[in-house]
């Protein structure tokens, strides 16, 4: 079985297996280098990392009409229950619990960055998602800063990172790097570059100082591109 990962732009994915697809951090119709709308996007499940707009923006729209699963912190699932998603539909969920559902295995992990919602209601933690999809183990840091536990992270083995390298409000290109040595994984994709001028950033460049300086291989998508796994 095979996992086929779609960039969508900026921190936006899926992953699609032969039975379900999950949606990461839905921000499409106002960002600027998404190649797909909110409303063509179907999916069965919504991972969102924290509550920043240029993550969670669409969350809502595309929960209520694709009635998808949303997992995330407990208080962005209350903020979404407000927002008119059903009650059903939301899965709360804290950093360091994880929850089994028919697509495998998905765990929150810390994530160092802030997660004000868009409204400025509080918005929890920051997180990421470390995944057990089919035969892989991937790991989704979503916004954040460098720290020293993803060494523990990565003591599980990851197939796959996702690690955003736009600096500024997260990993700069070299924190980047070093979170790559720390999580000792497989491969690397990219994200949360070149949305907007502040982040923009020679990722080619990047990813010749990833096989130069580690043992991982970086996977470059342009977006709306895939790979599969």
């Amino acid at each position: 079985m095979s996992v086929e990962i779609t960039w969508l732009g900026h921190s936006s994915f899926t992953l699609k297996t032969e039975r379900e697809t999950l949606l990461v951090d839905p921000f499409l119709d106002e960002s600027p280098t998404a190649p797909i709308k909110a409303s063509a996007i179907e999916t069965d499940y919504i991972l969102q990392t924290h509550g920043h707009f240029d993550h969670i923006l669409d969350t809502v729209a595309i929960a209520q009409r694709t009635h998808a699963r949303v997992l995330g912190n407990f208080e962005i699932c209350e903020w979404l229950k407000q927002q008119g998603v059903a009650e059903d539909q939301l899965t709360a969920m804290n950093l360091g619990g994880g929850v089994n559902l028919p697509f495998g295995r998905a765990q929150m992990t810390v994530a160092h960055h802030s997660s004000g919602l868009p409204d400025g209601s509080y918005g929890g933690s920051a997180a990421g998602f470390l995944l057990d999809l089919v035969d892989l183990r991937i790991y989704i840091s979503g916004d954040t800063a460098l720290f020293s536990d993803m060494k523990l992270i990565g003591l599980r083995g990851i197939d796959l990172a996702i690690l955003p390298i736009g600096d500024l409000f997260t990993l700069g290109p070299e924190d980047a790097i070093e979170a790559i040595k720390l999580l000792d994984c497989r491969r690397v994709i990219p994200c949360h570059y070149n949305t907007w001028p502040p982040i923009e950033q020679d990722v080619t460049s990047w990813a010749e100082r990833v096989r130069t300086h580690t043992t991982c291989e970086p996977l470059l998508l342009a977006p709306g591109t895939s790979i599969t796994l």
